[in-house]
């Protein structure tokens, strides 16, 4: 039992308890803060290229998910590769841009195309009102000034006639501004490409064009240096 002095010594204390248990009171009620706002990036749309589908894209999927996107940031274009490329899938390109922003949010999605989709989306980005849609646009291997070996085949497939130097898809989208609006463009070409022929059809005048050394046409899709380079240009 306290006596009377040890009573009055406490008293003091008891004030100061009393303050400290508000303050703890009010720091609990405080709301926590906002977690840091990560940084803001487009929803990324793949476009594979002729006789390929959304497979294709395994290795740079998984890079991009290594470098911080998620699944629901990624998205991939499937579609018939043998119909036109301004009549028919630059068009149906456009729809699923269009469903992507509805689903995401976003107001821009970047576009990585390989081979055949570089004309694809190329199209869409041109005539197709992608200059407003889409915020960076990059090209694997791409023919965008056409390819000889397409003459193979553009006998019987239309895909084929529009990848052949020349045709009305080549000279439409390389007449004027070979990379028009506010998009960033980039091309990644190989000196050993055995399906885009010339090499230099890829390089486009207004983007950053890389060269990759000596590569084969698909061993673009999963070179760690190439992937590289498309994720710190999607960055800028």
């Amino acid at each position: 039992m306290l006596t009377g002095r040890q009573r009055q010594q406490a008293l003091p204390a008891l004030p100061a308890l009393l303050a400290l248990l508000a303050l703890a009171s009010l720091c609990l009620a405080l709301p926590a803060a906002p977690p840091a706002q990560a940084a803001t990036r487009s929803p990324v749309v793949l476009v594979h290229g002729y006789n390929a589908d959304p497979g294709v894209w395994g290795a740079l999927r998984a890079d991009l998910r290594a470098a911080g996107y998620t699944d629901a940031e990624l998205f991939s274009f499937g579609y018939d590769t043998h119909q036109s490329v301004n009549e028919v899938l630059a068009g149906r390109l456009g729809a699923y841009v269009d469903q992507v922003r509805r689903e995401t949010g976003a107001a821009r999605v970047d576009v990585v195309a390989h081979s055949f989709g570089s004309l694809v989306s190329r199209w869409y980005v041109k005539f197709g009102g992608g200059a407003a849609t889409v915020d960076h646009w990059v090209s694997l291997a791409g023919p965008n000034r056409g390819t000889s070996t397409a003459w193979a085949c553009a006998l019987w497939d239309q895909a084929c006639r529009d990848m052949t130097p020349g045709s009305y898809v080549v000279k439409n989208l390389n007449g004027g501004d070979e990379t028009p609006g506010a998009v960033k463009y980039a091309t990644f070409w190989s000196n050993c490409d055995e399906v885009v022929n010339p090499d230099d059809s890829v390089p486009l005048t207004g983007a950053a064009n890389t060269p990759v050394g000596c590569l084969g046409h698909n061993d673009l899709l999963g070179d760690d240096a190439t992937s590289a380079g498309v994720r710190a240009f999607l960055a800028t």
